[in-house]
């Protein structure tokens, strides 16, 4: 069997994220996070992620436009080192939180990164789909801001402006890059049936399906607490000030 260099990048990517893990542990922590600097050290390592391969899938569309045409065997070294440095990113994380947090805390991301690291490795060892890993990768452009959100607010910065702007880019982002682009990915799945191998449908079938739920959900409780709760709470104090 041909080795498949992936393997090695995997094995990279999680001795980096681990590293940038560390050096996050060394920085200053602001006073608020101090109670939940694991969450903090966390999170803050999330977002370089985010940062790093939203990025990336953008540009693997850019340079490699005929991707979008065979998302199953069309792909360049590039996008098949991007999927990589993502699973070796989530095997971190899901390390990360088996050893910081108990299960009650953290099955729903335990459960979201086992699909992901197994749709993402078959993809990589395959060398198939990797066109279709990398839609799934633009999230990641949403994943900034969603970061990001928690980051200000474990800073109690949550009735800054800069948490407002955020709000509206994150809410924004959350439609265009999750939304839209997993419903884009069930249509292609179930238009191209016929193209997927059994095993290989009910995988994305599965993965799709844990996403989008998870996603509607996510997006019920930034749409409650960052704009229903924010204009109930304005009501209220203007209604205050009137009497």
């Amino acid at each position: 069997m041909e080795f498949n260099p992936g393997v090695l990048i995997v094995g990279a990517s999680f001795g980096f994220f681990k590293i940038v893990n560390k050096v996050f542990d060394k920085l200053p922590v602001p006073e608020s996070a101090l109670r939940n600097t694991w969450k903090w050290r966390n999170i803050s390592t999330s977002l370089v992620h985010s940062l790093i391969t939203g990025i990336w899938a953008v540009l693997c569309f850019y340079v490699h436009p005929e991707m979008a045409e065979d998302l199953i065997y069309t792909h360049s070294g590039f996008s098949h080192s991007l999927i990589s440095v993502s699973i070796g990113y989530f095997i971190h994380d899901f390390v990360d939180m088996i050893r910081s947090q108990k299960l009650h805390q953290s099955w729903e991301l335990l459960f979201h990164h086992t699909v992901v690291i197994t749709c993402f490795g078959m993809s990589v060892l395959l060398s198939q789909y990797i066109g279709f890993a990398v839609v799934a990768l633009l999230v990641e452009i949403n994943s900034i801001f969603l970061h990001l959100r928690q980051i200000l607010l474990m800073a109690s910065l949550c009735t800054s402006t800069v948490y407002r702007l955020n709000s509206m880019l994150n809410l924004g982002t959350y439609v265009v890059f999750r939304i839209n682009t997993l419903a884009w990915m069930t249509r292609w799945l179930v238009l191209n049936r016929d193209n997927v191998p059994l095993l290989s449908y009910t995988v994305g079938s599965l993965g799709m399906a844990v996403m989008t739920a998870m996603n509607i959900v996510l997006f019920c409780r930034l749409l409650r607490s960052d704009f229903l709760k924010s204009s109930r709470e304005g009501k209220k104090d203007r209604e205050d000030k009137e009497k």
